[in-house]
């Protein structure tokens, strides 16, 4: 944690220096649906691990008050986004609920994130887009009425979530930003009304902010046919010119330009970037003592290098090996399978969230259009494996060949290199379940961590390990 703090601190240096003073974000949701495409910007399926992490990056990016020095935050996307349906998500039609099966798995695991950045002091909070469904099971809050337990409206149009539960319940202070359009073209469940009437829900619900908006028009209209008192929309205005003014924005908002450059260009600073990249990375398998490639056994390796996928807007295969050699001139690199006695390859499957067809496969779905080209490659010569999770992918077709097998999260080739060669020794811990096959996460239940699924939901390597949460190996 401290070392996150210090990142949020370094960050919140570079940006003032830059001139930026407002990030939407962080990401305070749970990882629950391991189809979600939003997964890379959470901190996992933990609720307790993403309460550290977003309490830290709060009071590292604002400070105790929020002052010259800060950047302001809006933490999102209340009460959760993680609850998915399918991995659907509520910028489209077919996934603008959350779906809650498990009896308390909002309070239990969803919310407790949003209470974190409450305690920290986090200036704003975004509700999203979805409505929470009454298929769900008992959460354990007030019912709506008689019939039904909730309000399915959009969070940022849901008095009993934005008013009740956040100001009421939450102790929620800041003021509420709503996400991009969510009052308008993505209002779900209140798509019968008309703009003037959204504005007025949503403002009458406690929302503040309209993003995306920037016509006040349906605002001073609603204001004139009385849908929504004059005193409201003051109320708004205020949190925004008192966060302007406590960022010292009246003032001079101006910066300077060479300071900027010299501040962002900190060796000290890359210097922990680097260190945090090293940290990340996860050792989920090392065959017979196969890494690190020490001083001792670099001298007989001639290492085979593949990247997939190779180019096509992600880098090649060519540049991952011109970065290794000069990193380290001691690896010898070849170009011929035929005469490697260990290769390295590294998977980076991606999916996009504007697909709207979540995939978590590793297949030419994610990508990753070679996926025999990498089973050749592992059954030639031992191969050290590095998959890239943005997402809990499914490995059970790639993994079980590798001779070991490397968890990434955008690192830099560099710090992988660091890793294998031994120069760090691994600490990083898995922070989501991997499922153990489609099976599994067609029975997973999306809103609860993958942790506490059935037994047979995470996947088990062939040496009986288990790719669970908290997971990641150490050289001995």
């Amino acid at each position: 944690m401290k070392l996150v703090e210090e990142f949020a601190q370094i960050a919140a240096k570079e940006w003032t220096a830059s001139g930026l003073r407002k990030l939407y974000g962080y990401t305070a949701d749970i990882a629950t649906d391991p189809l979600w495409a939003r997964i890379e910007e959470t901190f996992g399926e933990d609720h307790e691990l993403a309460s550290e992490m977003i309490y830290a990056i709060v009071k590292g990016f604002q400070g105790d008050e929020l002052g010259a020095n800060s950047v302001s935050l809006t933490v999102k996307h209340f009460p959760g986004g993680g609850a998915r349906v399918e991995g659907r998500d509520p910028h489209f039609e077919q996934g603008n609920f959350n779906y809650y099966p498990t009896k308390g798995s909002l309070l239990t695991y969803h919310i407790q994130p949003f209470a974190a950045a409450i305690e920290a002091g986090a200036t704003s909070i975004m509700p999203y887009y979805a409505y929470p469904s009454n298929e769900s099971a008992d959460q354990g809050l007030p019912p709506y009425n008689e019939e039904k337990q909730f309000k399915e409206v959009g969070f940022a149009l849901n008095k009993p979530f934005i008013t009740d539960l956040l100001r009421g319940k939450l102790g929620f202070k800041g003021y509420v930003n709503s996400d991009t359009e969510a009052v308008t073209s993505r209002a779900w469940g209140a798509e019968h009304l008309t703009n003037e009437e959204k504005f007025a829900k949503a403002l009458n619900a406690g929302t503040n902010i309209f993003s995306g908006e920037s016509d006040p028009t349906p605002v001073i209209s609603a204001v004139k046919n009385g849908l929504v008192k004059e005193e409201k929309v003051n109320e708004s205005v205020t949190y925004l010119l008192t966060e302007m003014m406590n960022l010292g924005l009246f003032e001079n908002p101006y910066v300077d330009p060479a300071y900027a450059l010299t501040v962002v260009d900190d060796p000290a600073s890359q210097e922990k970037a680097d260190e945090a990249h090293r940290k990340s990375i996860v050792l989920l398998r090392n065959d017979n003592h196969l890494l690190p490639l020490n001083q001792e056994k670099i001298k007989k390796v001639k290492l085979y290098v593949e990247m997939f996928p190779d180019g096509n807007n992600h880098e090649t295969t060519k540049e991952l090996q011109a970065t290794i050699q000069q990193y380290d001139p001691t690896v010898k690199i070849t170009d011929r399978l035929e005469d490697a006695t260990h290769a390295f390859v590294w998977v980076r499957p991606k999916q996009s969230m504007w697909a709207d067809d979540p995939k978590i496969t590793i297949g030419p779905e994610t990508e990753i259009d070679q996926v025999k080209r990498i089973l050749e490659i592992q059954k030639s010569v031992p191969t050290i494996m590095a998959i890239n999770m943005t997402n809990p992918w499914l490995i059970n077709e790639i993994e079980p060949n590798a001779a070991a097998v490397i968890s990434t999260f955008g690192a830099k080739a560099e710090s992988i290199m660091d890793v294998i060669r031994g120069d760090f020794n691994p600490t990083g811990k898995l922070p989501f379940t991997i499922p153990a096959n489609k099976e599994a996460v067609d029975n997973a239940t999306g809103d609860i961590p993958g942790y506490e699924e059935d037994p047979s939901y995470v996947y088990r390597a062939h040496n009986g390990d288990v790719y669970k949460f908290g997971f990641g190996l150490s050289y001995e």
